[in-house]
């Protein structure tokens, strides 16, 4: 069983617990192996990215409209140029686009050049303000009713699922443990970390909570009164199909509002138009529904923006949940009296910001911790391509077959996510690896053979046998 775990032995002590494998927990992880700690990563769902992070609109964010002087604005900094350092070794993808932040009345165009000066104070230079015109000259698909807009060329789209698994890759050829299915349930500390879960001990010499939407649980668990309260965020998005995408050359944004950065129209690096996310408070930590008229909305809302976009079909709707909490600000926290950091709040920022925030938390265990060994040479690691930007998998010989016709995934690439490092534990797990089941038909036509070739490889089966089901 691929998927089970090998619990640690009695007597393993590592040097650093991480809780939550979202794209912050991956990178953190990655980022303290690179430092030479003795890693292990615990993740309570089947696979990485169970929660916030395996929804989002995968856009490699400049900063240029974060808070001036926060730490969100270093942190987000920091990580965009630390991705564009090692993207070319870690076989990582970009796809650039450039940003256009959109004004369609005359308010919202009296707020462009605060928002550009906010940009250039933030370090960001390649800001260019644009009539509209000027504009849609650069994008002739926008509606004629554009009043203006800020070109921001620095914002560009990646594939946020292989990132993260990437750094989680390396990690574990640095020595690293990732315990998956695995929920804290109680942690002591007397000089070291005691970790009561569902899988057993874990023993540590520090701790590092990056635990997204249960952030303040894992707090709370680990003994500490929470410094904040996480408020789940539902942002719902639609799915264009791939003949929408000559029409969305760039990631279109609105003016932002103090709630949230609004509705984008934006390409993904899948060769697909992505429109949202909302905005919607809600309690349910686990369940992100997607509601009929909020997507009629959406859609609504892309053809007014892109007005080829009317009737273009859709091919896929999901909503995500956002980690928000009482401020707009991380809520980050060090605690060296008991050797734990916390990388709270993280939201829409996170996959931009995660490399930064992984940096920041190895910077402050130095404040406390014993001092760790980067070992001598790095791993080579690659990562296969899901993108449109260079050749497919199904492009080379001897693939086997195409197994998923609508996204054009093959036998071995889908074969080769369990014989990797991190392979897949669930069904959301390897789509997220290959892009099987994404496309036109979601699954319809695919799924009994995926059923077949992953059997008894994944948590939760994707067909069950009909005298089981009895």
């Amino acid at each position: 069983m691929l998927h089970a775990n090998a619990p640690p032995k009695p007597q393993e002590i590592f040097d650093v617990a991480i809780i939550g494998a979202g794209v912050v927990g991956c990178a953190t992880a990655r980022r303290f192996a690179l430092a030479g700690a003795r890693v292990v990563l615990i993740e309570k769902g089947a696979d990485i990215l169970s929660g916030a992070s395996k929804a989002n609109s995968a856009i490699l964010h400049t900063g240029f409209d974060a808070p001036p002087d926060s730490l969100e604005l270093e942190l987000v900094k920091a990580g965009r140029q630390e991705y564009l350092e090692i993207r070319e070794s870690l076989s990582l993808r970009i796809v650039e686009t450039g940003a256009l932040v959109c004004a369609w009345n005359a308010l919202e165009a009296d707020k462009l050049e605060a928002i550009e000066e906010t940009g250039r104070a933030n370090g960001i230079s390649e800001l260019k303000l644009l009539t509209g015109s000027a504009a849609r000259a650069t994008m002739p698909g926008l509606s004629e009713n554009l009043v203006s807009a800020i070109e921001v060329s620095g914002e560009h789209v990646i594939d946020p699922w292989t990132a993260p698994l990437a750094y989680l890759t390396q990690a574990a050829a640095l020595g690293a443990k990732f315990l998956r299915s695995t929920e804290l349930l109680k942690g002591t500390f007397d000089g070291e970390w005691t970790l009561e879960t569902s899988s057993g001990e874990v023993r540590a010499r520090a701790v590092v909570n990056t635990a997204g939407l249960y952030g303040d649980v894992v707090d709370e668990k680990l003994g500490f009164a929470p410094e904040f309260t996480i408020h789940p965020r539902k942002g719902q998005f639609v799915v264009l199909d791939k003949a929408a995408f000559r029409h969305v050359p760039r990631i279109v944004l609105p003016v932002p509002t103090e709630i949230t950065k609004g509705i984008v129209v934006c390409p993904t690096a899948f060769g697909n138009v992505i429109i949202g996310p909302t905005a919607e408070e809600q309690d349910d930590r686990v369940r992100a529904t997607v509601e009929a008229d909020t997507l009629k909305a959406l859609l609504a809302r892309g053809a007014e923006i892109v007005p080829a976009l009317a009737g273009i079909p859709v091919t896929a709707l999901y909503a995500g949940l956002r980690p928000a909490t009482e401020k707009k600000a991380y809520r980050v926290a060090c605690r060296p009296e008991a050797r734990a950091i916390t990388l709270g709040g993280i939201r829409s920022t996170g996959l931009s910001a995660a490399l930064g925030l992984a940096r920041h938390a190895v910077e402050l265990h130095a404040t406390f911790g014993e001092p760790l060994m980067p070992p001598a040479s790095l791993p080579s690691i690659v990562m296969p391509n899901l993108t449109e930007t260079e050749e497919r998998d199904w492009q080379r010989p001897d693939h086997g077959e195409i197994l998923c016709h609508c996204e054009l995934v093959t036998r071995r690439e889908v074969e080769a996510t369990f014989t990797s490092p991190v392979p897949p534990g669930d069904f959301g797990g390897l789509r997220r690896r290959t892009r099987a089941g994404m496309g036109r038909c979601q699954g319809f036509y695919c799924n009994a053979h995926l059923a077949a070739l992953t059997a008894g490889k994944l948590a939760a089966p994707l067909a069950v046998d009909e005298g089981e089901a009895k």
